[in-house]
């Protein structure tokens, strides 16, 4: 009798989230306030950092900027700060756990507790697997995946303490599904979906119905960190690499409306449902088709003849 009122109220509740976002697709849900929230953001110092530091400081929350580049990092802020928002900066290097503790307790005591901690720092060696150094290898993965181990563990407690925060993983629609040649960045997005995921079900297991998270799946960015990158010319103008700043505002409407997952744009969501779905030739016959499977030659070529044809000089 149990397992039966059980089954029936997991139905109700399946149908109630089915139309809840279907309605939410039509209707704009409130946006929630974070003014005089403590946010932090891991590569701040880029393009999509940049972006999402004056989105948060427009919306009146204080700024923590994480990144290893002291200078692109001090120009976010000066940006930031011209919004007439409190701006923090650190010079950390995500690769390494022990400068992200230290850094975290410097900010605990300067700062104090953070409660919107967006993970959004990410590299890619742009190399053949064979041809790539382990060193870049494992950089790829301690900034993509590691640092969120090492992040999550640093300011969660104190959300937890409170029940109040929010989690943002900006991972990648290669998250979702793979393609050739960057083997390094799809294994640290996969991992990064599965950890999100994984960190989203434990709040909700211990009933820290305070602490929010959202997953942000983008297709390709025109930042630069895969130029060259190119599928089927007939379909180039369908799915273009996405504009950095439509990529953070609509990253931004998902956080403030506290939805758990975005891909952007929502096409995204075809080729992920496509490879739980379909059997493993019929997707392959699909990425032929794109030029999905090839997409990322053209981004290796430009990254080895930058570093001298791929030869890398031992260190």
């Amino acid at each position: 009798m149990i397992f039966l009122m059980d089954l029936l109220l997991m139905l109700v509740d399946l149908t109630y989230s089915i139309l809840n976002a279907v309605v939410q697709t039509f209707i704009q849900p409130r946006l929630k306030c974070i003014d005089g929230e403590i946010c932090l953001i891991t590569g701040a110092g880029g393009a999509l950092g940049r972006l999402f530091a004056l989105e948060f400081a427009k919306e009146g929350a204080s700024l923590v900027l994480w990144d290893c580049n002291e200078a692109a990092n001090e120009k976010t802020a000066e940006l930031a700060r011209e919004l007439g928002v409190r701006v923090h900066t650190y010079t950390v290097d995500l690769s390494k756990r022990r400068d992200i503790y230290e850094a975290a307790d410097t900010v605990r005591a300067e700062v104090g507790d953070v409660s919107i901690l967006v993970n959004n720092a990410g590299v890619v060696a742009g190399r053949r697997l064979l041809d790539c150094p382990d060193e870049l290898l494992e950089r790829t993965l301690l900034v993509n995946c590691h640092a969120l181990f090492w992040m999550t563990k640093a300011f969660l407690p104190q959300m937890k303490t409170k029940n109040h925060g929010h989690i943002v993983t900006v991972a990648s629609a290669l998250g979702l599904f793979s393609t050739a040649c960057v083997e390094d960045y799809c294994a640290s997005k996969f991992a990064a979906v599965g950890f999100h995921e994984s960190l989203t079900h434990e709040l909700r297991a211990e009933d820290l119905d305070g602490i929010k998270s959202t997953l942000v799946c983008p297709y390709i960015v025109d930042t630069g960190m895969f130029a060259g990158c190119e599928i089927r010319k007939e379909l180039r103008s369908l799915i273009p690499p996405l504009q950095p700043l439509y990529t953070v505002q609509q990253s931004m409407k998902a956080i403030l409306t506290e939805q758990q997952m975005i891909c952007i744009p929502r096409l995204m969501y075809i080729p992920f449902l496509a490879r739980a779905l379909l059997p493993w030739e019929a997707n392959v016959a699909t990425y032929n088709f794109t030029g999905g499977d090839k997409c990322m030659l053209p981004f290796i070529k430009n990254v080895e003849m930058r570093n001298g044809n791929g030869h890398v000089k031992p260190s």
